[in-house]
């Protein structure tokens, strides 16, 4: 089967919230990868950053859009993550922060992407704790 033809398969029994979920997986699996690696391992370090940084900046510039569907103050949320991401990435990147806070971020997505049967089950109270310190640095 080729690329495409998987992609098209992929794309009709999924819906944008399983692809979401999907996506945040694989990159959440890069970071979680990059924390493991050598701090010597600069290209495993930055493609997973960047990976992260990239997917936060489509999520964020699609929250800007007019035509996002999604609600206002969710989308202004998720703008304000995409900065923090930005911004916290650029401090990792200079090993001046750890990477965990953008893996337990996008952990905490995930569970929201979730359906709701699941992700009752998931939540870590310390996941919320850690939310709640994210919200509180976007100001």
């Amino acid at each position: 089967m080729s690329l495409q033809a998987y992609q098209r398969t992929a794309a009709r029994a999924e819906d944008p919230r399983q692809t979401e979920y999907r996506l945040f997986g694989q990159v959440t699996r890069a970071l979680l990868e990059a924390e493991a690696a050598d701090t010597s391992n600069f290209q495993v370090r930055i493609h997973a950053l960047d990976w992260n940084r990239r997917m936060w900046s489509v999520f964020g510039m699609d929250c800007a859009s007019p035509t996002n569907g999604l609600p206002e103050a969710l989308r202004a949320q998720i703008i304000s993550l995409s900065i923090w991401v930005s911004k916290h990435t650029s401090l990792v990147m200079r090993n001046k922060e750890d990477i965990a806070p953008l893996i337990e971020v996008n952990r905490i997505i995930m569970q929201g992407l979730m359906p709701q049967v699941q992700a009752g089950a998931a939540v870590n109270p310390a996941d919320a704790t850690f939310a709640n310190r994210v919200r509180g640095s976007l100001g």
